[in-house]
This record gives structure tokens, C-alpha cells and sequence, in this order.
């Protein structure tokens, strides 16, 4: 397969072989429309655009190692093809801020991600509804309406506060534990998966309103499960997207990322089950239903079973990845930038007394703290590449006029390492977010949660989640590297995550 793959991506329109050289050659002529052109009384045509063939796009997954790597892939083309031009995945990549805010400013009333059969699939074969990432147009907009409510605005996400606070005190305690059961005593190995429970802990304590005891010394049974689930269906996610429907039988990638899907669905399945007999038992004694969100879904809505189920997964999956993976590279950057952490001390610990746990306004209000993790968010995009599909009317983007039916993939990577928009990209520096007098970035340079009404439902949680847990972490121990570890590099695995595992020491303060 991948040397019928290798062969196509170097063949021309006669099917002969071309040797490297040419193909190389043929990319540097390429680079000649990079400079966008500038914004023009009459648009180009979108036919105008350079374009990368699909054979092209394979051979440099496959061949180059960009396979799981497909952010660096971004700032590749870029230098190749400018900010603007077709890839081989039949959409229109979009590489600065200045083009992504000139098209998302022109987002249509039910904004579609594009396709997602890649996880409707699933759906279909097992009977489950879409949930706020796989439903598309009006029955989009009128689920979001729904569970907007009790989790997007600030003020609802804040009622929060004291739920994740508990959560978060139990997550120090293990910490703790950890550091005792190490060697020298203040060692902690897999930080990923600590705060992975964490994480899971968190937004279970919220969506389903239990502790499920992630954070005990013995994980539940199931939940290293879950885990595992979510990492296998995200790392196959890219092999059934490029390989044929006719190899699934073949090929064992088809089979594991359905795997993947079935141990996370199971999992909330169980979940919500459980909470729907709790309600189903109160009613039954006449006793009130009332609760957090669950139970307000469950209740107080119209939404159907199969509905709430694939709600609930997606946000349970969503709100995992997003909080575990952004601490886990916030505090690789804390522990590598020592004076960047002492300044991060020295606000925690100077706006709340030592004795009282911070409520969510308190964290929310912290400058630094805030700029820390956007500045971890931009550096590390939890999801690289986004898409939009222009499904109403003709568009212009950049001086080019592109049909209706036109899909668009936001290179959110690259657009977030622009050395026009954020000067030494790849520095870690928090202080270039603060509203200090400095001039601050382009806001569509980062948008890690999305934009608009397609927005992340759950950002408000996940923020607050992140800020809590990581007041703690620096007020309680200062965060060193572990000289084994070395440096931790970025792999795609839909969501970015790091190379290797991280260790790190918390020495008390």
C-alpha cells in the first residue's frame, strides 16, 4: 500500500516516475504566488489559488514522517504555497489571522464544520444521535440553545466553582501520595495521565454529577479503560481517513477506532444510565428533581435519549482532552521557565490568603494566571486544523471569489506561530496576552476554542477548571523538569499531545 502511495505522489499526468529532484524542483516553482496578493477590486478566481495534489499531501505523510505530524506539515506549505491555496484535502488552507478573521467574520447563521462522517459513522451503525460537534444546521443551532444554558456564560460556569474545587483538593492529595511512593520523594511520573483523571474527574463531577474516584489511591475499574478508549480512537483517526472504505476489512485501523468508540460510549453510556434511574427512582417518590447539568438535560428538555447520549459523550470527551492536555504542556513550559513560574507564584500568592481556597471570580480575575494558559493554548492548540464549509452563497477570502459548496481548513498551528503576528513563536511568554499598555497580538491568532456560535460549549468550564487546579499546583509546590525526560516534542493525534512521557518533581514551597 504505501509503496502504491509513494508511486502515485511522484508520478505525473503520463504516469511516469519523476525522479526527487524534479518533485522538489516543481514545489520551489510553487512558491513563487506565496505572496498574497493584494485585496483587489474585482476577486481572482479561486481557480487562480496554487494547489497541493492529494498525491502530494500522502507522499509527505507517508514518505516525509508527517503522518503524526501534520501541524509542522502546516508551516511547511505555508513556506510553500503562501497563506492561502488548495490542499490536497479539496479545501482552501487558511494560514495568518488577518485571512482567518476576514472569513470567519462572514460566518453564515449555522456555521458547518464540514464533513464528520469520519465520527457520524459510528453514530449511524449503533443508533446514537449527533451531539453539538456532528450535528449540522438548524437541529445544531436549536441543541447548542439547549445546552448552552448552566455552561457557556461565565456567571453559569462559575456556579461551578465549588464542585471543582473539591475535585481539585482531592488532586493535590494525590499529588502528594505520588511524591511519597517516589524515590527521591517529590517525584511525579505521567503527568498526562494524572491530570487525564483529573480532568475526567472534573467535568464527570459536572455532566453527570458523582464522583466516579479517579483520584483515589485505586482507580475504578473502567476508567483506565475510558483512557485508553479515547487515545486509540484518536490515533486511528487518521488512517481511516485516508485509507479506502474496501481496506477496512484488511487493514486492522478500521477495526480499532471502532473499538475506541465503543469503550467511550459505553463508559458515558453507563454514566448517564445510572443518573436516569436515580431520577427515574425520585420521581417515583415524589420527591423533586432537581441537580446540575444531567439532570436539567434530562428533565427540563425536550431532547431525546439517543440525543442526550451523544451530547453527553462529546462534551465528556471534549471537556477531557482539552483541560489534560493544555496543563500538561503548561507545566512542561512552567518547569523549563523557572522565573515565568515565579512570577506566576507571586500572584497567586499574594491575591489570596495562604489559609482559603480561591473562588472562581478570584481566578478569573488573575492576569497572569489567564495569560499563562493562553499562551500554552497558542503554542499548543489542542486541535491544529479546523474547517468550516461556505454553504449559502459566494464568498471572497483574500481577494479571491470562491463558490458556494466550498470547504475551508483553518491551519490553526501555523496561524499561531506567525512570526508577523506573535514575534519569537516559539518563546513561551504569557506577558504578551496581558493588557499592560503593549500592543496586543491579532485576537484571531489564537482562537483555541473556535469563534462565534460554533464555539467550544465547554470553554467556560475547562478555563475555570485550568485556573483552579493550577492556583493550587504553584501555591503548593514549586514544578521542576526531571533531567530524564529531556525535551518534549509535539505529536498530532487529532489533538496535540506530547512525544513521550513527562515526569516531573513538586517540591514543597
Amino acid at each position: 500500500m504505501a509503496a502504491w502511495l509513494l508511486s502515485r505522489a511522484l508520478s505525473g499526468r503520463s504516469g511516469s516516475l519523476l525522479p526527487w529532484s524534479q518533485v522538489c524542483c516543481r514545489e520551489r516553482c510553487r512558491t513563487a504566488p506565496s505572496a498574497l496578493p493584494a485585496l483587489q477590486d474585482k476577486p481572482r478566481a479561486a481557480s487562480d489559488l496554487p494547489r497541493v495534489s492529494v498525491w502530494e499531501m500522502l507522499y509527505r505523510m507517508l514518505v516525509q514522517g508527517y503522518y503524526n505530524r501534520l501541524h509542522e506539515l502546516q508551516l511547511y506549505e505555508k513556506q510553500l504555497y503562501g497563506p492561502i491555496y488548495w490542499s490536497g484535502l479539496k479545501s482552501v488552507s487558511v494560514n495568518t489571522a488577518e485571512l482567518l478573521e476576514e472569513l470567519l467574520r462572514k460566518d453564515e447563521k449555522f456555521p458547518s464544520r464540514g464533513d464528520m462522517s469520519l465520527w457520524t459513522e459510528y453514530r449511524d451503525m449503533r443508533g446514537f444521535g449527533y451531539g453539538p460537534f456532528t450535528e449540522e444546521g438548524e437541529r445544531w443551532y436549536k441543541l447548542r440553545a439547549v445546552l448552552n444554558k448552566r455552561m457557556l456564560h461565565p456567571r453559569d460556569s462559575a456556579q461551578y466553582g465549588g464542585v471543582i474545587n473539591v475535585v481539585v483538593t482531592d488532586f493535590i492529595k494525590r499529588i502528594k501520595h505520588l511524591r511519597r511512593c517516589s524515590p527521591t520523594g517529590d517525584l511525579v511520573p505521567d503527568m498526562s495521565n494524572e491530570l487525564y483523571l483529573f480532568s475526567l474527574e472534573g467535568i464527570a463531577s459536572i455532566l453527570f454529577e458523582t464522583r466516579l474516584g479517579c483520584l483515589e489511591k485505586e482507580i475504578p475499574a473502567g476508567t483506565q479503560e475510558f483512557i485508553n478508549s479515547v487515545a486509540q480512537m484518536f490515533s486511528n483517526s487518521m488512517a481511516v481517513v485516508i485509507m479506502p472504505k474496501w481496506s477496512r476489512s484488511l487493514l486492522p485501523f478500521w477495526g480499532r477506532y471502532i473499538a475506541g468508540w465503543e469503550g467511550i460510549f459505553s463508559f458515558a453510556k453507563t454514566l448517564i444510565d445510572k443518573k436516569m434511574e436515580d431520577i427515574q427512582q425520585r420521581v417515583d417518590n415524589d420527591q423533586d428533581v432537581e441537580g446540575e447539568y444531567l439532570t436539567y438535560l434530562l428533565s427540563n428538555t425536550q431532547m431525546s435519549n439517543k440525543d442526550v447520549y451523544a451530547s453527553v459523550t462529546e462534551l465528556l470527551l471534549a471537556g477531557v482532552d482539552t483541560t489534560s492536555n493544555t496543563l500538561t504542556w503548561t507545566l512542561y513550559q512552567l518547569s523549563r521557565n523557572p522565573e515565568i513560574q515565579d512570577r506566576l507564584y507571586e500572584e497567586v500568592s499574594s491575591l489570596v490568603p495562604a489559609d482559603r481556597v480561591p473562588s472562581a471570580a478570584e481566578v478569573t480575575a488573575m492576569p497572569f494566571l489567564r495569560a499563562v494558559i493562553k499562551e500554552t493554548l497558542r503554542m499548543y492548540p489542542v486541535v491544529p486544523m479546523n474547517a468550516r464549509i461556505i454553504t449559502e452563497k459566494p464568498i471572497s477570502v483574500g481577494g479571491y471569489q470562491f463558490p458556494k459548496k466550498t470547504g475551508f481548513t483553518f491551519c490553526h498551528y501555523a496561524i499561531s506561530h506567525d512570526e508577523k503576528t506573535f514575534p519569537e513563536p516559539y518563546r513561551f511568554k504569557p506577558e504578551r496576552w496581558l493588557r499592560d499598555g503593549r500592543q496586543r497580538p491579532n485576537a484571531f491568532g489564537s482562537i483555541p476554542f473556535g469563534y462565534g456560535v460554533r464555539g467550544c460549549v465547554g470553554r467556560r468550564i475547562a478555563e475555570l477548571e485550568m485556573y483552579l487546579v493550577l492556583f493550587q499546583l504553584i501555591r503548593h509546590f514549586e514544578v521542576k523538569p526531571d533531567p530524564t525526560t529531556g525535551e518534549l516534542k509535539s505529536i498530532n493525534r487529532t489533538v496535540l499531545v506530547p512525544d513521550k512521557q513527562l515526569d516531573l518533581h513538586f517540591v514543597d514551597r
